[in-house]
Order: C-alpha cells, then sequence, then structure tokens
C-alpha cells in the first residue's frame, strides 16, 4: 500500500515539476488590453529565454452568421449591429447596402448622402476613440510608462484637461447627430432597403454645419497633436519604423472612380507589396480573390487572396496575407479623396521612405490622417442643397435572392453576405469583418515583435506592451471577428489532491 501510494507522489512530483519547467517556458499576457473583444498572447520561450513562438489567441465565440439564419432579411440591420457596441454603425451600413443589392434597388440621392453623413462621423469618432483612448496612449504617453498611465487619464494628463473635455465633447455631438438621424447611436435604425427612415429637416441644418466646421477644426487638431507628439520625437520615429513592426504583404481597401479613399461605396483595389495594382473587383465578387483559413488555436478565421492561395504566415509575393484598415487604405489608393487629407497623406509617404509604406504602427498616422478626410466630406455633405430633400426612399419590388454589401469600416473592409428564399428569410449569412482580413498579419506581428523583444527570459511589463503594440496599431475588433459557430467549445480540466497539489490537466481545445 505505501509503495503504491508513494508511486502516485512520484508521479505526481514529476508532474508538477514538469508543469513548472513549462511554466517557465511560457509567458501569457492575459487578458490583452485597450481593444475591442478579448484576446491573449500566449509566448513560448525556449531553453535560453528567447522565443520560439507567440500566438495571438482570441477564445471568445459569438454565432451571429447561424443565428442570423431563419430571419427576415429586413431584420440584418438591427441584428448585425449587435454584434459589437463600438462598430454597430458599420454592421448597420453594410447590411442595409446588402439589403440594396438583395432586392435590387437604388437609394434616392438624399438617402445616399445622409447615409455618408452619418457614416462619416461615425468613422471620425471611432477614429478619435483609438487616437485618444486605445493605441493612442501608447504614444501620447509613451510605450514604457506605467500600465496605469497608459490610458485615457493619462492622456489627459499628458495633453491638458482642456483638451481632453475637447475630445469629449466632439465625440458626443458627433454621437448626438448620429442619434438624431439614426434613432440610436449603439445600434442604429436609419437604414432601409432603398433609403432611409428619416429626412433631414432643414431647420437641423445650421447647427450640423457649426458641427461639421468644429470636426474638421479638431480633426487638424489631432494631427497636429501627432506631428508635434510623435513625428517630432526620434525615438518614436524609430519605433515605427523598426524591423519588428514592419511586414511587406497586400493591401486592399476601397476606391472610388478617381482610385481614391471612399469609405461608403466603390470597388475594392488590392495592390501588391510593391504598390503595384493587383485586381480592383465589385464586392459580389469577393469570393473570387477572398477566401477563409481555419487554426486550430482561434475562432478568427483568417483571410487571404484567393487566387495566391494559404502558406502559412509569411509575407512574399507569392504569400496571399493581405492588410486593410487605415495603412491599408492609403496604400491601396491613388490618395485620399480630400484637398487636406491628400496634403497630410503626401507628408505621410515622404517622410516613411515613399509608397506603400510597410510599417505597422504607421497605422496611427494614417488613422490621423483619415480623421481628417470624414471631416471633409461631413462638410460637404451637409452643405449639398440635395441632402435635406423628402425623397429619402425607393420601394423595393424585386424578388430576394442574393445580397452583397461593402463599407470600409475604420478597421478596414467590411463584407455582408446574405442569401435568402423566396419569402426573403435568411438561408446563409457570411460576414468578413476588418479583423478577420487583417488576422493573418496581425498574428505575424505579434510573433515578429515578441521574438525581436524578448531576449534571454527578459518579460518586463514594458516589453509585454511593446509586443501588445504589435496587434494594437491594427484597433482589432475580435468580437466582431468571431461570428461562426463552431462545434465544440474550449474546456480544461484541472485536478487536484487534497493537498490542493495539481496531478492532471485536461485539456480539450
Amino acid at each position: 500500500m505505501q509503495e503504491a501510494a508513494q508511486a502516485i507522489w512520484n508521479q505526481a512530483a514529476q508532474q508538477a515539476k514538469a508543469a513548472y519547467a513549462e511554466a517557465r517556458r511560457r509567458v501569457t499576457i492575459d487578458p490583452i488590453t485597450r481593444l475591442e473583444g478579448h484576446g491573449k498572447i500566449d509566448i513560448f520561450l525556449d531553453s535560453q529565454g528567447n522565443v520560439e513562438q507567440a500566438y495571438l489567441q482570441v477564445p471568445e465565440m459569438r454565432g451571429f452568421e447561424v443565428f442570423c439564419q431563419g430571419r427576415p432579411a429586413e431584420e440584418m440591420p438591427q441584428i448585425t449591429s449587435r454584434i459589437c457596441g463600438v462598430c454597430p454603425t458599420a454592421h448597420h451600413m453594410a447590411a442595409t447596402k446588402a439589403l440594396d443589392d438583395l432586392y435590387r434597388v437604388e437609394p434616392p440621392p438624399a438617402a445616399r448622402k445622409l447615409r455618408q453623413l452619418v457614416y462619416h462621423a461615425f468613422m471620425l469618432e471611432d477614429h478619435a476613440l483609438h487616437v485618444y483612448l486605445l493605441g493612442g496612449p501608447d504614444f501620447i504617453v509613451g510605450p514604457d510608462a506605467p500600465a496605469a498611465l497608459r490610458n485615457v487619464l493619462g492622456v489627459s494628463q499628458k495633453l491638458g484637461p482642456d483638451i481632453a473635455r475637447r475630445v469629449i465633447s466632439i465625440r458626443r455631438r458627433l454621437r448626438d447627430m448620429i442619434t438624431w438621424l439614426g434613432g440610436k447611436v449603439i445600434h442604429p435604425v436609419l437604414g432601409l432597403p432603398g433609403g432611409v427612415a428619416k429626412r433631414l429637416d432643414p431647420a437641423q441644418l445650421p447647427e450640423f454645419r457649426q458641427l461639421a466646421i468644429d470636426a474638421l477644426d479638431f480633426a487638424l487638431f489631432t494631427h497636429d497633436i501627432f506631428q508635434n507628439l510623435v513625428l517630432k520625437n526620434p525615438d518614436y520615429m524609430q519605433l515605427i519604423t523598426a524591423s519588428e513592426y514592419t511586414h511587406r504583404t497586400y493591401y486592399m481597401g476601397l476606391v472610388d472612380a478617381q482610385n481614391c479613399v471612399d469609405f461608403y461605396d466603390g470597388k475594392l483595389r488590392v495592390v501588391t507589396p510593391e504598390g503595384q495594382p493587383y485586381a480592383c473587383f465589385d464586392a459580389r465578387d469577393y469570393r473570387d480573390y477572398i477566401a477563409e483559413h481555419v487554426e486550430p488555436w482561434s475562432y478568427v478565421k483568417f483571410c487571404y487572396l484567393k487566387p495566391l492561395g494559404w502558406h502559412g504566415f509569411q509575407e512574399s509575393p507569392q504569400s496571399g496575407i493581405y492588410a486593410v484598415a487605415p495603412l491599408a487604405r492609403l496604400n491601396a489608393a491613388e490618395a485620399p479623396a480630400t484637398p487636406r487629407a491628400r496634403e497630410a497623406a503626401q507628408s505621410f509617404f515622404q517622410t516613411l521612405g515613399g509608397k506603400p509604406v510597410h510599417h505597422t504602427l504607421a497605422n496611427h498616422w494614417a488613422r490621423a490622417i483619415e480623421i481628417i478626410q470624414a471631416a471633409e466630406q461631413m462638410v460637404q455633405l451637409i452643405h449639398d442643397p440635395e441632402i435635406t430633400s423628402d425623397q429619402i426612399r425607393r420601394l423595393p419590388t424585386e424578388k430576394p435572392t442574393v445580397g452583397i454589401g461593402v463599407v470600409e469600416a475604420p478597421r478596414g473592409t467590411l463584407i455582408h453576405h446574405y442569401e435568402t428564399d423566396e419569402r426573403g428569410l435568411i438561408t446563409r449569412a457570411n460576414l468578413i469583418v476588418a479583423t478577420q482580413n487583417n488576422a493573418a498579419r496581425i498574428a505575424m506581428s505579434v510573433d515578429r515583435a515578441a521574438k525581436a523583444l524578448i531576449r534571454n527570459g527578459n518579460v518586463a511589463e514594458g516589453i509585454l506592451n511593446r509586443i501588445e503594440m504589435a496587434f494594437r496599431a491594427y484597433d482589432p475588433c475580435f468580437g466582431c471577428a468571431t461570428h461562426a459557430q463552431p462545434g465544440r467549445l474550449p474546456l480544461t480540466l484541472n485536478l487536484y489532491d487534497s493537498q490542493r497539489r495539481l496531478i492532471r490537466q485536461i485539456v480539450r481545445h
């Protein structure tokens, strides 16, 4: 009896020793911070304390593609806006455009312009959220500042309370306008197949015109802050252009008829790592160019360019990995669509060595440029006399079959694809969101940053934050990106003895 007990004890001791050794070789950042959704980073070290591999894992799962089935298609702009409380307007607008396509109905000019006005206001306030609250603190406060200061409180201390109040005020006013036109700011009810639900009352024009002017002033002010705090700091510029934050991949974004950046409409344009045109296609043809790959360690699906194929997490002209989001939009387009944003983009490319720019952290500067374009387009739209027309909807008459809509969400290209039966009930829904499009490059970015920054087991908190900066620059939304429903949820079962010693662990991935 004693021999059996001793054998069990020895086995438990060996397992505990092995678990301790494994724990020393594994560094986990859980949860990762300042993003939308949930995720963690597992970093595996070799015997010298250097990184063998780093994984960005997304453990949350949401089943929107499945439980949309059987719902009336007209409900999709409201259902899908519930995917994310930060991205609701993007999903609402992509779904509404998919309904336009589903019913083969073109909205009147006033309806289209009202949608664009709301959407550009959303782009501006959402980008401002990232600049001042999520990714921006790494530069405004500093990447090695204490964690307690790398947030809105630290930003407020660094910039001063007046600027903090200005940020809060402009975002509140923009969101109030979205609420007035869209019914709600979190879950809008503006979009209908063939138009919008509410016209713009001419009595509101003076208030909204002033808001657009103030928004443009705020956008230029935000760009100035980035120039003064980041671009004039040699250490920050070295960080932005560092090899650990650089990948040479393909880039994709919506462009208008002049190949300029378009947030609301246009064709999807793809350029090569050398900046040469690769493809330009309508949203209805996305399945000819975009495919999805699955890895067992994450619920995010990894998109790649279908004609090139999936060749793993590597960058080369033969690799199908591509990027979306602000940096990719500037790379994929000939230029921004508005004059002051175009001027800022020229400085962007001149400073960073020409087009295309492959530095992941340059997304932060590109985001500040896009704030300018969004504000300039708000000014243009609110001064368009046609925007107050009462002709705001064309009723659908066609029988629904397939509808595909695309917009540029703040985080990149967003595609909604619906198929229905003859009654207009959803039989299939496929959503390809910005973070999916970026997922492969994000995984590569985290892995490269970890391998470059961790040496001899040094995992200081500041180093771990710099690894997080590799994904944070993309402003990912993992709640949006994990909308498929797999067969099983992950499970970890730990068995302990009476002394609370771990004797066995059973894991189902």
